[in-house]
């Protein structure tokens, strides 16, 4: 029964890998299995909820909505899963250190007795939660990033100086001891990043980043790893 349900997690993963249809010997070639097998787990996971279009001779394409069932879950993913929600929660802002307990507590909720002990009772523990970790202005920050909007922060300094700066909130890193915000500055003309405990207040704004995030990611990944070459050389 394991190794099925490994076996339709598989097919699941390599079905989200593609958007066009993929055919059943493909799919037979990358399972290790035959065309029988194939038909069959894909019948198995229509069972089960998952969208899957097409059919035998056509090729099979899956449609995003489904959610795979904590069940086929194996206990190193479940572990991987306990490990980061416990880290999210001593690490992150409020908001969102609340967000991951729930999220453990539903997958529990719906695991077998045997694993929901298991997870439970996980080893992987984590120093609880640390001093002003998850300032909640980085849960305005973390919205203004899903929106795409631009934000108003007052931050101060390591000499103590203050200043109002416009800031397009990007991304953010999570460390030992502090999390930081990569953004580009309106200020400053350029990327930059700030740390959260120097994030006095801050104000989500109307207005909207000039250009996509993808793209503002793409040229701050850019202009970083041009900065290190030049740091190197």
């Amino acid at each position: 029964m394991t190794n099925r349900a490994e076996r339709l997690l598989q097919v699941l993963e390599i079905l989200r890998r593609h958007r066009r249809p993929l055919a059943a010997a493909r799919l037979a070639e990358e399972t290790g299995t035959s065309l029988r097998t194939v038909y069959r787990d894909i019948e198995a996971l229509r069972a089960q909820g998952a969208v899957i279009e097409g059919e035998a001779g056509v090729g099979y394409v899956l449609r995003p909505g489904f959610l795979l069932p904590p069940l086929m879950f194996s206990r190193e993913e479940l572990e991987a899963l306990v490990l980061g929600t416990r880290l999210v929660a001593a690490r992150a802002d409020p908001a969102l250190a609340e967000a991951a307990g729930k999220a453990l507590g539903r997958i529990g909720a719906v695991l077998p007795e045997e694993l929901r002990v298991f997870v439970d009772t996980s080893p992987l523990l984590v120093p609880g939660r640390l001093p002003g970790a998850g300032s909640p202005v980085m849960t305005e920050l973390r919205e203004a990033m899903r929106t795409e909007h631009k934000a108003e922060i007052l931050y101060r300094s390591l000499a103590g100086e203050e200043t109002r700066r416009v800031v397009w909130p990007l991304a953010m890193g999570f460390f030992e001891s502090v999390q930081t915000l990569v953004g580009w500055c309106e200020l400053r003309q350029g990327f930059r990043n700030f740390r959260e405990d120097r994030i006095a207040e801050c104000r989500v704004l109307e207005a909207r980043f000039p250009r996509r995030r993808t793209v503002l990611l793409r040229e701050w990944w850019e202009a970083d790893r041009a900065r290190k070459a030049a740091d190197r050389s």
